[in-house]
């Protein structure tokens, strides 16, 4: 092959498939190795290479060969003299890639076939990988193509080198698609596969209409303005929170734009699927009513409920009910997940009428005492309403202004009823273990209406709290989730087989790492003195005076160092330090003929111990005829011998 035209069919390689120049040149060297390797009939095991220069139109063929005096087999083997020339270094029975005088003409049919098939593969693969890199970093991003085909399952849509599928569940419902329809997509996930890149797109996703704003709006693209929230069911209706990040920039205005052209270009992409644009606040309750748009809202009472989280009551006038509501519910259910709270609307006749009807309760007592002259109208009002008499707008006037008294008085009233829960609840978080706050609902295997029932609670720990302090109002969540009547013993069952066995489990792992562990012996001894061992008790008849060791170190004696070792003298001292040195073999008997030492502690230093002050004076009677007495003169406490005096009285006397 003439170096030009090797050259152009490099180049036309490289462009065609859109490769770099190394993976196309690393391909030419793995079919030249695999040809010459076919051809040859050479060992899987021999080391072939190839070097290809795409420029000059040269290549060489490398094989491992043994360095020998004399070739026996040309394959395998090289003249010593011949090495030299390749490599002045190399020695005797070493190894060698040298060049092999081969001429691609000369391949056979089946070795040109087999390096065209793994010129191909290789350029395949590298196609493949160089497709999911690209395709993986537009991952999120919009994509326009080109249906190709439409089935019940999927549309395929060509995006040029690659093809993209769109499932049934990520199209927008009602609108139809036709083959060579060109379409925008969003990139929702990219995977790697045998057969190329697995490409996933959508037009129902949310963020989908996030970057079309971000094309659409220069505001939101240069960080003038954010989203903050976007709820949409695609088709029909979507509600996008946007909030200036900029002072001066009206953040709806922005992305609605001059007569409405921004948004328009958008409801026209997304085949006229209506868009509100809210501007986002901090405060919940003006956050709640700007969501419920285009409806008119009265009044917003929000708390936060121990079993549903938090919920919004939302007053709205009558006529704004199927308004705030929306067809199916859509306004409310968009307004919910916009604003993360679960949305109670009520109009305000309804709530009227529930208010009165609670007039007897606790929490609304006394409103029927101090504001009895609203009661009474409200009444003949809501009597007027039952009648389908018309209701003026000043009696509505009347109706909002009870409402919100009431709704204020019930909030109040659930408030200090919930505070008075959590005591309770704390009080028995207390008892709960807490290695039951870590482990998830699923590890109790419980049956799946139970789950979904209970799924408000984030751990097995908070179910143990509301088993033992509200059972009540778990029942009545179990029974209103529709979990069956015996769901609390499912659950109590399962509690018993897994928290409380996992925890005999940790509590008997705990008590044989205590048995397991060397005992310590921790006694203490006053600053000055130290303990010593004893001797055992002798006998001594009346007069004759008895030998007692030394209690304490003489002063005279140095005192033995911290870190020293325990002697093998008869009389011992022993520091506080030392006593922690093998307790075990302290508590051994000692052998024969050696004597016993035992550390003696005194009452002083036990009272000491536990921080009491020293009785200084108060004699301790020994049991072995000696006597501890602290001695105010010396300061310190010295150890005094007994004897018999007339009669049956004791005398002491200084040792």
């Amino acid at each position: 092959m003439a170096k030009s035209d090797l050259f152009l069919a490099f180049n036309e390689i490289t462009e065609t498939h859109h490769l770099p120049r190394e993976i196309v040149i690393e391909a030419l060297k793995q079919a030249l190795v695999s040809a010459y390797r076919r051809d040859s009939g050479i060992s899987a095991a021999q080391k072939i290479e190839a070097e290809v220069d795409p420029n000059t139109s040269k290549y060489n063929v490398l094989v491992e060969k043994e360095v020998v005096d004399e070739v026996m087999n040309e394959r395998t083997e090289i003249e010593f003299g011949e090495a030299r020339k390749i490599d002045p270094n190399i020695e005797m029975g070493d190894t060698i890639m040298a060049p092999e005088d081969t001429n691609t003409r000369s391949f056979g049919r089946i070795a040109a076939q087999t390096a065209k098939q793994v010129i191909l593969q290789k350029i395949r693969e590298a196609e493949r990988k160089a497709l999911y890199d690209e395709y993986k970093d537009r991952e999120g991003d919009l994509v326009s193509g080109q249906v190709q085909s439409v089935n019940n399952q999927h549309i395929t849509i060509s995006l040029g080198r690659a093809e993209a599928i769109m499932p049934s569940n990520q199209q927008i419902k009602g609108e139809r698609y036709h083959t060579h329809d060109r379409i925008r997509t969003y990139v929702m996930e990219v995977k790697e596969s045998n057969r190329g890149p697995s490409i996933i797109v959508s037009r129902a996703h949310r963020n989908m209409l996030r970057r079309l704003l971000e094309y659409e709006v220069p505001e939101i693209y240069n960080g003038q303005v954010e989203i903050k929230n976007i709820a949409r069911e695609a088709g029909h209706r979507s509600k996008v929170a946007v909030a200036a990040l900029q002072a001066g920039v009206d953040p709806v205005g922005a992305c609605v734009g001059i007569r409405g052209a921004r948004i328009q270009s958008i409801v026209k992409e997304l085949k006229d699927e209506k868009i509100d644009v809210i501007e986002w606040n901090n405060d919940p309750s003006i956050f709640i009513a700007k969501a419920l748009s285009p409806a008119r809202v009265t009044g917003v009472y929000l708390e936060e409920d121990l079993d549903q989280g938090n919920t919004a009551t939302v007053i709205v006038p009558d006529d704004q009910l199927s308004l705030a509501i929306g067809r199916e519910g859509q306004n409310a259910r968009l307004a919910a997940k916009l604003t993360g709270w679960r949305i109670d609307i009520k109009s305000v006749t309804e709530a009227a009428t529930d208010a009165y009807s609670k007039l007897s309760e606790p929490a609304l007592a006394k409103l029927s005492s101090d504001q009895g002259e609203m009661v009474a109208e409200v009444e003949r009002i809501l009597e007027k309403k039952k009648a389908d008499r018309a209701v003026m707008p000043e009696e509505y006037q009347i109706l909002t202004r009870f409402v919100q008294l009431a709704e204020q008085k019930l909030l109040e009233y659930r408030e200090s009823q919930r505070s008075q829960r959590r005591k309770i609840m704390e009080r028995a978080r207390a008892t709960v273990p807490a290695f039951a706050f870590n482990m998830p609902l699923s590890e109790l295997e419980l049956a799946r209406d139970i789950e979904e029932a209970i799924k408000f609670l984030p751990n097995v720990g908070e179910l143990m709290v509301r088993v033992l302090a509200d059972e009540e109002h778990l029942q009545a969540t179990l029974k209103a989730g529709n979990a069956g009547t015996d769901a609390m013993d499912a659950i109590r069952e399962a509690i018993d087989s897994l928290v409380l066995a996992k925890q005999d489990e940790l509590a008997a792992a705990d008590a044989e790492a205590r048995a397991n562990a060397p005992t310590v012996v921790d006694l203490p001894v006053s600053a000055d003195a130290a303990l010593v061992e004893t001797q055992p008790a002798v006998e001594v008849s009346e007069g004759e005076e008895e030998f007692v060791p030394p209690a304490f170190i003489d002063e005279d004696r140095p005192a033995p160092r911290r870190d020293a070792p325990l002697s093998d003298e008869p009389t011992k001292v022993l520091r506080r330090d030392n006593i922690r040195q093998q307790p075990q073999a302290q508590a051994q008997p000692a052998a024969q003929g050696q004597p016993r030492y035992e550390p003696t502690l005194t009452a002083e230093d036990e009272a000491e111990e536990w921080g009491q002050p020293r009785n200084k004076g108060k004699k301790k009677t020994n049991k072995r005829g000696r006597e501890l007495v602290f001695d105010e003169r010396r300061g310190e406490v010295v150890a005094k011998r007994k004897h018999k005096r007339k009669g049956n009285d004791w005398g002491v006397e200084d040792e």
